[in-house]
């Protein structure tokens, strides 16, 4: 989907998810305002409202009332994308199966 194809919303949300992926944003970092993300992307706070919405259903974000939204801790993971994720398993995969074949190969020597 190019950018111009998406919901004013949806580009807010993944400008959000770009953020997280590039450092920009982590774990328990607040959000600025509706106000300011309407004024800083030119839409009206019912936008930046549904963008929220989307962040909080998809577990990027999390809001107290009167307090303001917040970058989970989970965010990271939440938002990498399915290639860094797979090779992260892999990774640890590997690990593990070092780590069993160390074992085993010192059980055999000694």
């Amino acid at each position: 989907m190019t950018d111009e194809s998406m919901q004013p919303y949806q580009r807010i949300a993944q400008d959000v998810r770009d953020q997280i992926r590039l450092g920009r944003l982590t774990g328990n970092d607040k959000l600025p305002s509706t106000r300011e993300l309407a004024d800083r992307y030119e839409v009206a706070p019912g936008t930046v409202q549904r963008a929220l919405a989307e962040l909080r259903a998809g577990g990027i974000i999390y809001s107290h009332q009167g307090r303001g939204s917040f970058i989970r801790e989970s965010a990271v993971d939440a938002v990498a994308d399915p290639t860094t994720q797979a090779i992260k398993r892999l990774e640890e995969r590997v690990a593990e199966l070092s780590a069993r074949l160390d074992r085993l190969e010192k059980r055999r020597d000694g």
